[in-house]
């Protein structure tokens, strides 16, 4: 894949920041925004299905929720505009390639992966090896 310049800048400055805190995915059945703030999401989003939240692991089970597995943030610092092209790729793809699981979230100021908790310090090497050698 060929990076043009404004990417390989963004891929520099990804300064990966990995959150202590554990966190799993829920889905409520027939939930409202706003009805489950005591379990303190930072994401939520509804679905037909009903709403997906990623909370901490410990309002999870303190409230009993069903989760499947267990995962850790890693926040891209270097800002990247929701409009810019390719970083996502460029991340997933690399975790991909170590048989990494991501999931992306994309905030106005930065991008957060959600990777499986014991895969989290492989991912954030690679990050880090990533933003040394962004022509690689």
């Amino acid at each position: 894949m060929k990076r043009t310049q404004f990417l390989k800048d963004l891929i520099r400055n990804l300064s990966p920041v990995l959150d202590a805190t554990p966190y799993v995915y829920c889905t409520v059945a027939q939930a409202q925004y706003g009805q489950l703030e005591k379990l303190k999401p930072i994401v939520s989003i509804a679905e037909l299905e009903g709403m997906t939240l990623v909370v901490p692991l410990e309002k999870a089970k303190a409230e009993n929720l069903d989760y499947h597995r267990v995962f850790r943030r890693i926040t891209l610092k270097g800002h990247s505009s929701l409009e810019a092209l390719g970083l996502t790729s460029v991340v997933t793809s690399l975790l991909a390639e170590r048989g990494i699981t991501t999931n992306v979230i994309a905030g106005f100021y930065h991008d957060h992966m959600f990777v499986p908790s014991e895969r989290s310090d492989e991912a954030m090497r690679a990050l880090r090896e990533l933003a040394s050698n962004p022509d690689s």
